[in-house]
């Protein structure tokens, strides 16, 4: 876990808001306190490398969904794509973005806000890359040499909704290993 109490904090309030305007329809399908799933266990269950779906939108306003590897860092999604990607082009344009990680019928955390380049081209690298660079190159056993560092562009997901859903809370934490 990389989160501080005030993270956790931060990213609590960011649930209960999105719950709270959140339409009836969404309401009569995930109800508070039976399947919603609070900060700390969101935090819990995104550990590791989660496989993405994003959403961003062409120029003519068309949405497109692809796959993108997620990492949960300090109560925000980070995921990255290759600089020359249509995703790199469109978050560059429209830093609207949209990301979903499910397993199943089990879990879903659906999240929307912005997309805020960590490391871009020509430009002045985020003040936390650093510190989500080495996270992941640990995770992707790298040695940070490797072409594929500048060759990418990582994002941090600035949420503005997110709401954490689980069919049964209590079943899928006790799948998940001890912090």
């Amino acid at each position: 876990m990389f989160e501080t109490p005030d993270e956790i904090r931060n990213l609590q309030a960011l649930l209960d808001t999105s719950w709270a305007g959140s339409s009836g329809h969404l309401k009569s399908i995930i109800r508070q306190g039976e399947h919603t799933l609070d900060a700390e266990q969101v935090v819990r269950l995104c550990q590791g490398m989660c496989t993405l779906a994003i959403a961003t939108v062409t120029r003519r306003g068309e949405p497109r969904i692809s796959g993108a590897d997620g990492h949960f860092v300090h109560g925000r999604w980070i995921t990255g794509t290759h600089r020359q990607a249509a995703k790199a082009r469109h978050l560059a344009e429209r830093p609207g973005i949209s990301a979903t990680f499910m397993k199943g019928e089990q879990l879903g955390i659906f999240t929307h806000g912005h997309a805020v380049p960590l490391n871009p081209e020509g430009a002045s690298s985020d003040p936390t890359w650093p510190t989500v660079r080495d996270h992941l190159v640990n995770h992707y056993d790298g040695d940070g040499d490797d072409p594929f560092w500048d060759e990418s562009i990582w994002y941090r997901i600035d949420p503005s909704w997110m709401v954490a859903y689980s069919s049964d809370p209590v079943a899928l934490l006790d799948q998940q290993p001890p912090p």
